[in-house]
């Protein structure tokens, strides 16, 4: 389970490191920074597909998920006493992120290149990567390093050895290194972060793919767009939790039952409720309805990942979803460490009984994210490396 969670530069996130639980809940008001910590979360996730920097070229950039406020502020300035103005830059620019759990965890540190002829000048580069035991950095506890081009690991005697002086730049440690015979804990870390799982917002529109027959193959994990939901609905069927399946849709929709339709190959989902003669198709179902059986789908994987984050899966569900939606997220923290982002009083109130659950309100105080109520003492111990 993964413990801390820290951040600095990113948009918003100066400085930021949040304590973790097995159901952590992060809320605040609309621009306070919770879409920043999804999307910083997801970062994480990208360096070991090795799709970071395209991913923060979506972005814009590095130039432009950068903190864009003052690098240092006098505390006048941070107390609103003093008009905010720009300051000297006392460190090279960077972007940083990172987690630590109770046995390895990892961080990053992305910076800008120097001068240089490329047609690819913008592209951020990876500056720093390290990975170590236990939840706190320190020198004695690391057992793999990457300074700029140079990745050595620490052997089973305690000596340093060189595991590559010639990674580029734009490539993640994890995604180029790491065997079984020499760097096997970067593997056991790139593959403990991939199978990290995120869910947006799904489509639901008149052309949603969730809406249409499909070939069915064996799903167990939901794809991101929902695609393949019967044939995920007909595999929790088969080979996970039928039972909860239906708990779970007797909960929402009292009396109501799905069934997965097969014609030729093609799978399509239909829902049986009270008081209608015929079963409603995919392509009947309201879009909240519909929202709410992919997130039954998701969320009832027979193969729960070590990590789910969720990002506002209140979205357009009706206020008495909510409940049983929390309840649903509530036995799927049972199996998987979940971190959710939410607005919803309705969803957060029905989470607050969960075993595991804490919620973290985020504010914004000039511009920068901050844990409201969480003083420097109560945050998790964090240190960031040097350059």
């Amino acid at each position: 389970m993964l413990t801390t969670l820290a951040i600095a530069n990113y948009r918003s996130l100066r400085d930021l490191t949040l304590p973790l639980q097995q159901l952590t809940v992060i809320t605040g008001a609309n621009g306070s920074g919770k879409s920043s910590v999804y999307r910083a979360l997801r970062l994480l996730a990208d360096a070991a597909q090795g799709s970071l920097i395209p991913a923060l070229a979506r972005e814009g950039g590095l130039q432009s998920t950068l903190w864009a406020g003052p690098a240092d502020g006098s505390r006048a300035m941070r107390q609103g006493r003093h008009e905010v103005q720009g300051t000297g830059r006392a460190e090279p620019a960077s972007l940083r992120l990172g987690f630590a759990s109770d046995t390895s965890s990892y961080l990053i540190d992305l910076g800008v290149p120097v001068k240089t002829d490329s047609a690819f000048r913008l592209d951020p580069v990876i500056k720093h990567e390290c990975i170590w035991s236990g939840p706190f950095l320190r020198r004695g506890a690391q057992f793999v390093e990457r300074d700029g081009a140079l990745v050595k690991f620490r052997d089973e005697g305690g000596q340093w050895r060189v595991l590559s002086a010639a990674l580029a730049s734009f490539d993640s440690m994890l995604t180029q290194l790491g065997d079984l015979r020499d760097g096997v804990e970067l593997l056991q870390l790139r593959e403990k972060m991939r199978s990290w799982r995120f869910y947006d917002h799904f489509r639901t529109d008149a052309d949603a793919p969730a809406r249409r027959a499909q070939i069915g193959t064996h799903t167990p994990v939901l794809s991101h767009d929902g695609h393949d939901l019967a044939a995920a609905v007909q595999t929790i069927i088969e080979i996970g939790e039928a039972d909860a399946l239906d708990e779970a849709v007797d909960d929402a929709f009292p009396g109501a039952t799905l069934e997965v339709n097969i014609n030729d190959g093609r799978f399509e989902l239909h829902m049986r409720q009270r008081g209608l003669l015929r079963p409603m198709r995919t392509s009947e179902l309201s879009d909240g309805t519909l929202r709410y059986l992919l997130w039954i789908a998701a969320l009832l994987t027979p193969r729960p990942p070590e990590l789910l984050v969720l990002n506002e899966p209140e979205t357009s569900l009706h206020p008495d979803l909510l409940a049983p939606l929390g309840r649903l997220i509530g036995r799927a923290a049972r199996q998987s460490q979940i971190i959710a982002v939410s607005h919803a009083k309705r969803l957060i109130a029905a989470l607050e009984g969960q075993r595991g659950y804490q919620s973290l309100r985020l504010e914004k105080v000039l511009g920068a994210t901050q844990v409201e109520g969480m003083g420097e003492l109560e945050k998790p111990a964090w240190h960031w490396n040097t350059r």
